[in-house]
């Protein structure tokens, strides 16, 4: 095979590393292929690759080893926590993928393998985004057919139940429109969890929610303990109770999975803080006892030293529509130690950044410290945060720790650029991009730029800032709009401090053309590149996307006396254009002031105001004409990332080498990961 020499832009530094074959093996003359070249609904299959894996010590690799299996060992939590039936539909749907006897090169049954790979992607019934139930295109009688003709359907039933019964029962689940339509209920109006089918409630109003936690937290407390975090809250016989996430509680044939593992990897601490971060998360599985997660998370914070690090838990409460209640999510990885170099710059200035914020001289930080940033390479995900991991994560999330230990910011190296390979020669730069000057500017800086924004959001962003004495944090002040509010802050934050010269002066940007590109992006997106990810009449309902419609609209709003921004036609197609950077620059400003009064106070009516004014509602025919645009270009909005497969090689039982394996196939590996981590019952 041709040798191939690829360029690679990560984190601004720039290395070249030589090319041949299909699995990447660090230092030898292979190829690496990033985009599969599947695609599927509106998502397309590509990998990552683990670079520097090869030559980490045994230890390193093993302990790596046993986080990747503790990772997965919760897979089947995410999909229960989705919807109450997902478990059962994902088992009667890998049945039919392994034992269907029928016909398979037909066009049903690839219709079927749609819907089973985005019921995969999205770990449920319901679109990872939109929120709406993903509707199959096959019909009801040929699910029938599925069902009666794969044998193994019956291995996942009980003795009480039959094969017509788990018919009658998925198929208004599956097919009906009606048939909880939306996984989340976020607008205004309306009973959020009466109406919201996310498993985190059963038989409850919101009221009834809001009061039973009401009863529970002391007033003016400093120091919260995140109630509701990790359990199910139910009412049966008419009394409330919380089913605990933990060992011995609700979901423990996965948990004690995850413990044991946990264990293992124990035993290989680098060294006593981090034994001590093992020791207590343990210990919170077990008890399922939430103060001790918070001793966790701080002592997990000041562990700035080791080079492996991971996350395990109920972390993101994105999922619940009152932010309470976290979904199930891993992450494993190791420092990537050169490209954290300007990480690590950036979080040195964080009390400069904090001392010129234009928010409010009370809401500022006096000591804006603990913020750890690293650049890592991703090692094994699991949960929530695969098959389609974020670009960049800082936690812990509890505003009081973040306040007095810090936090830990990570950008996502090895999947930031996994995303941009796959990405690349789309045409949607071309498509979206107004002049040929933008076009070039964001061809040269636009890697560089999300990576630095992402660094930006995570480290000074979600770290900067303070709640006001006596104020509740934003989950419980903010309600159902905390999610979207905190996403427009630490936006704001990145893409005001992307226009400043200090960034150049402290060299984490070679100019400020960057910035340019990074503010251009972010108008051009939030008004219209994002609208590819929704359907098309449907309200906005992911708090990512609510945030960038919310700035691309607001400052579009707020500049249009001095035509900061502006709407302009070419060829028939729409264009949004920034004509005055620094006074775009004001004018994030001005928004992020609000927005962090808004936090800082607690103010539920203005988040809403802000909310569903800017960041809900689209415009039907810019909608029409995005989704039209795109469909030209043939390219999916979506990336699904296979993951790598940890492979221990043994010698009389005892672990000598660990290997990486680059698979090509998601419905392999999804059926790899239901043969081997389908480790909850099912319950009716």
């Amino acid at each position: 095979m041709k040798k191939v020499y690829l360029l690679f832009i990560v984190s601004g530094l720039l290395f070249f590393t030589k090319c041949n074959g299909d699995k990447l093996k660090m230092g030898k003359d292979e190829n690496f292929q990033y985009y599969t070249g599947e695609q599927f609904a509106d998502i397309k299959v590509g990998r990552y690759q683990i670079p520097g894996f090869s030559e980490l010590s045994l230890k390193q690799k093993e302990m790596l080893y046993y986080l990747y299996q503790a990772a997965l060992s919760g897979r089947d939590i995410i999909f229960d926590q989705n919807y109450k039936s997902n478990l059962k539909i994902k088992r009667t749907l890998e049945a039919i993928v392994e034992s269907y006897k029928g016909n398979r090169d037909t066009n049903e049954f690839r219709k079927f393998m749609v819907y089973t790979k985005s019921f995969w992607f999205s770990r449920g019934i319901h679109h990872h985004y939109s929120l709406d139930k993903i509707l199959p295109e096959f019909s009801k009688e040929y699910f029938t057919e599925l069902v009666n003709n794969s044998p193994d359907v019956k291995s996942h039933m009980t003795e009480e139940e039959n094969v017509p019964e788990l018919i009658d029962q998925l198929t208004p689940i599956i097919f009906d429109p009606d048939k909880v339509k939306k996984r989340i209920i976020s607008n205004a109006e309306g009973d959020l969890i009466a109406k919201s089918p996310i498993n985190f409630y059963e038989g409850l109003t919101q009221k009834e929610v809001e009061k039973f936690y009401a009863d529970k937290i002391a007033p003016h407390d400093p120091t919260p303990i995140s109630y509701g975090l990790n359990s199910k809250l139910v009412k049966e016989d008419g009394k409330i109770k919380e089913k605990v996430w933990k060992v011995g509680g609700m979901y423990s044939s996965a948990i004690e999975k995850i413990v044991y593992w946990l264990e293992k990897a124990r035993e290989l601490s680098e060294n006593q803080r981090q034994r001590e971060t093992f020791d207590l998360l343990i210990e919170f599985y077990k008890t399922g006892d939430l103060k001790i997660f918070d001793e966790y998370s701080i002592v997990w914070t000041k562990d700035t030293l080791s080079y492996i690090d991971f996350v395990n838990g109920f972390i993101e409460t994105y999922e619940d529509p009152l932010n309470m209640r976290g979904s199930y999510e891993s992450r494993v990885y190791f420092t990537d130690e050169q490209a954290t170099h300007r990480a690590e710059i950036i979080s040195r200035y964080a009390q400069w950044f904090e001392d010129h914020s234009p928010i409010a001289d009370e809401h500022k930080k006096k000591n804006a410290r603990g913020v750890s940033a690293k650049v890592v390479t991703i090692v094994a995900l699991g949960g929530d945060a695969s098959p389609y991991p974020p670009l960049g994560v800082n936690l812990p999330n509890a505003p009081w720790i973040r306040k007095i230990h810090g936090s830990k910011s990570v950008t996502l190296g090895n999947i930031s650029l996994a995303y941009f390979k796959i990405d690349e020669g789309t045409g949607v730069s071309e498509e979206f991009i107004y002049s040929e000057e933008d076009l070039k500017r964001a061809k040269k800086y636009g890697t560089l730029a999300r990576f630095i924004h992402t660094d930006m959001h995570e480290i000074i962003g979600h770290g900067s800032g303070q709640i006001n004495p006596g104020v509740g944090q934003p989950r419980e002040t903010l309600k159902n709009y905390a999610s979207a509010i905190e996403e427009t802050r630490a936006d704001l934050v990145a893409y005001y401090y992307a226009m400043d010269p200090k960034l150049v002066e402290i060299g984490v940007m070679p100019n400020l053309e960057l910035g340019i590109t990074a503010c251009e992006r972010a108008i051009r997106n939030g008004f219209m590149q994002q609208l590819v990810r929704i359907k098309l009449g449907n309200d906005i309902q992911q708090a990512h996307l609510r945030n960038r419609q919310i700035i691309a609209k607001w400052a579009y709003e707020l500049g249009k006396n001095e035509n900061v921004i502006e709407k302009k036609i070419k060829n028939g197609k729409t264009f949004f254009v920034v004509n005055d950077y620094q006074k775009l620059r004001k004018i994030f400003g001005q928004m992020l002031h609000e927005v962090q009064r808004i936090t800082s106070e607690g103010d539920y009516k203005a988040a809403k105001k802000l909310v569903e004014t800017y960041g809900v509602k689209i415009d039907y025919d810019l909608h029409k004409e995005v989704m039209t645009r795109y469909e030209k270009l043939h390219i999916k909005p979506y990336i699904a990332l296979i993951n790598p497969v940890l492979k221990p090689i043994l010698e009389n039982g005892k672990i000598i080498d660990v290997e990486v394996e680059y698979p090509m196939d998601f419905t392999k590996q999804m059926m790899f990961y239901a043969r081997e981590y389908s480790f909850l019952p099912i319950i009716n």
